[in-house]
């Protein structure tokens, strides 16, 4: 395990553990939102890279992730002792939070011309912008794409392909019927929008 990954469990624990200890820790939105920050990045660029931005991501995206995570439809260690006591208002409030934040640009490059290619090849055979949207801005609960990181598209692409992110069955449906090279060429593209 990395030291990222091992610091952001035992981060989950000591928070889980201190909130079901002291319902007044961390009761308001800015206690809360720092507390996203320490994985999230407080500039909105996560350390690791493998985990998204949030900032300038779509309110009603965001909201049912934190749904879904706190329900366990959405499976992650460090996500679900985070979300366990948050209720629906505290969730709503998080997600217009960040979504209000700018979006950050991680100065990642556009992709070479043949990865470009690949991937607009298979956009047009996946149908990604039918859901987010021309630019791969998203809307509402759709998420925004665009600028994301090339490690968290590839991840979450893989997740939804292995069944390992189980909360939305229809992106596992068009990630298995799409090919492991253009879904490397997509998260390339992707990111350098």
């Amino acid at each position: 395990m990395g030291d990222n990954l091992i610091l952001r469990i035992l981060s989950a624990i000591i928070f889980g553990t201190l909130l079901s200890a002291s319902p007044g820790l961390a009761q308001s939105l800015a206690e809360k939102v720092e507390i996203c920050a320490g994985c999230h990045g407080q500039d909105g660029k996560p350390a690791d890279k493998t985990i998204p931005i949030i900032w300038g991501q779509q309110a009603g995206y965001i909201y049912i992730q934190l749904r879904d995570f706190k329900r366990g439809d959405r499976k992650n260690e460090t996500m679900q002792p985070m979300v366990s006591t948050f209720e629906k208002n505290d969730m709503l409030a998080i997600a217009e939070y960040f979504a209000q934040k700018p979006w950050p640009n991680l100065g990642q490059p556009r992709p070479p011309k043949d990865v470009a290619q690949r991937a607009l090849t298979a956009e047009q055979s996946v149908g990604c912008t039918s859901c987010h949207l021309e630019q791969f801005q998203g809307a509402s609960t759709v998420p925004r794409l665009a600028g994301q990181s090339a490690e968290y598209l590839a991840k979450t692409m893989a997740d939804f392909r292995s069944r390992a992110r189980g909360n939305n069955p229809g992106m596992t449906d068009l990630m298995l019927a799409t090919s492991p090279d253009d879904l490397s060429a997509l998260a390339q593209f992707l990111a350098g929008l």
